[in-house]
């Protein structure tokens, strides 16, 4: 009798074992591989995405769903983690955002510009993206706040209280709770990237982080920020916006002198000016003309142009006293559209745990209403630099010059004001032999271009930004000779 009881017993753990190895292997686009490491059901099983419609076969993990950061409202944010490529045990975590504020770091950041999965063409597949940052780091992208892409909330008065603070916030607590679900990247080097409007949240976060982490049970081991044409200060944004038109032939030199004579970008009273309002409007019309974002790059011309959400380049917001804000997210209707039609696909969205594939829910790349109705925004975030370098954190700032939107300009202006001492001086850095632009250190900050790249600078040099996130991981200077 106990040899039969022996026997089922063994016969029912070796069934169960089976099951579990089909599992693994019955997974349609992720393979085994010795890199990978081991999988643990308990941990995040539930998140793993194993049958991603289009998706190329690839050797990492990748995860996707909510995580809900108040339960009593019922508000959740969407994200997609990515394993990295090789050895990913070893490897740092780092937290990409994009800004808008209203656009999707799936939409943009994962699937157009540095996630291993570019939406193809026709909207319908994957292709496989070698420049991916994966290839260098564990990649988690977050859709945030509320209200972008997946990211939600059953209470509607939430989607009233909108802005930074807010956003840095529910960020801080889907960190927290993220590692709860992923407790092995816990104690793992932690970075925060972003690009545009992330230029505000990712000092804000990273200043989040840097002051809970008073509290030792709450730890996260922030090493760094990365930024990408960021906006940071909205009077030099703004002079260097006009000045970059200028300079670049865009407007007359008539319409720049009427600025220059009319608009104190430093007052609280710019938008009082007639004439500068109206000097203003022409720089703006000026560049509906072309791609605000590239401007050498030739416009979309597709059906999909003619949409509500796709019929300006520019999109400008003024009200009450803030700063008016001009919408920041790399703009491209074709690619946009492409990203559109596959998110929402139901296959698609229960593959990536958004639904139960019976309720398709309503995913655009970019929240106009939540960009429209923004009401809490820092005029600098100059300040968080300097307390973040204070505090001997890693902040690296890039610009793709051929931007209009975010100018390297606006860039160098901002930077300028911190008047940091500079450690090596201006020169240019290389990739594959050829100069990819130009970079400068100074205590605590280094600063570098992307020749001839626009305001998303890895959708123009893919290869390029990835040699420079490596640099920025492993704390070098980017290469100074061929």
């Amino acid at each position: 009798m106990i040899n039969f009881v022996s026997k089922v017993i063994v016969f029912t753990l070796a069934l169960t074992a089976l099951e579990f190895v089909e599992l693994v292997c019955g997974f349609r686009h992720w393979k085994w591989s010795s890199t990978s490491g081991k999988l643990n059901p308990s941990e995040n099983i539930d998140h793993l995405v194993t049958n991603l419609p289009g998706q190329p076969q690839v050797e990492f993990r990748h995860y996707a769903g909510y995580v809900t950061v108040d339960q009593t409202h019922g508000r959740a944010l969407f994200y997609w983690f990515y394993e990295a490529t090789s050895r990913p045990d070893e490897k740092p975590l780092v937290l990409w955002l994009n800004g808008g504020p209203g656009c999707s770091s799936v939409g943009y950041g994962a699937t157009q510009e540095i996630g291993p999965f570019i939406v193809d063409t026709d909207g319908h597949g994957l292709k496989y993206n070698p420049s991916s940052w994966n290839t260098e780091a564990n990649m988690l992208f977050l859709e945030s706040p509320i209200g972008v892409g997946f990211s939600y909330s059953n209470t509607s008065t939430d989607y009233d209280n909108l802005g930074d603070d807010f956003t840095a916030n529910d960020a801080y607590t889907f960190l927290q709770k993220w590692f709860l679900k992923f407790p092995s990247y816990r104690n793992r080097s932690f970075y925060i990237a972003g690009e545009s409007y992330a230029g505000k949240y990712v000092p804000e976060l990273a200043e989040l982080v840097h002051d809970k982490n008073k509290d030792p049970s709450l730890h996260i081991d922030i090493k760094g920020i990365l930024l990408g044409n960021p906006e940071t200060s909205d009077a030099e944004d703004w002079k260097g916006l006009v000045d970059y038109a200028w300079s670049h032939a865009v407007i007359s030199d008539e319409t720049h002198k009427i600025i220059k004579e009319n608009c104190d970008f430093n007052s609280n009273n710019t938008w009082d000016n007639d004439q500068c309002n109206q000097a203003v409007d022409e720089v703006l019309k000026q560049y509906k003309e072309i791609d605000i974002y590239s401007l050498y790059t030739s416009v979309c011309i597709a059906d999909s142009a003619s949409s509500e959400d796709s019929s300006f380049q520019v999109m400008m917001k003024r009200s009450s006293t803030m700063m008016p804000r001009i919408m920041g997210g790399y703009y491209d209707p074709c690619l946009d559209e492409y990203a559109k039609a596959f998110y929402n696909r139901l296959d698609v969205q229960k593959a990536l745990h958004v639904n139960d594939g019976l309720h398709l829910r309503n995913w655009s790349i970019c929240n106009f209403k939540i960009f429209r109705e923004w009401s809490d925004s820092k005029p600098s975030v100059l300040p968080i630099y300097k307390k973040l370098i204070a505090a001997g954190l890693r902040i690296w700032v890039y610009s793709g010059d051929t931007d209009g939107r975010v100018p390297v300009l606006s860039t160098r202006y901002s930077l300028s004001s911190l008047g940091l001492p500079i450690t090596k001086a201006w020169r240019p850095w290389y990739h594959q032999k050829q100069v990819s632009g130009w970079f400068q250190e100074y205590e605590g900050l280094t600063f570098a271009t992307f020749r001839g790249a626009g305001h998303a600078v890895p959708c123009f040099k893919p290869n390029n930004s990835l040699a420079f996130f490596t640099s920025f991981l492993s704390g070098e200077s980017p290469p100074s000779t061929r």
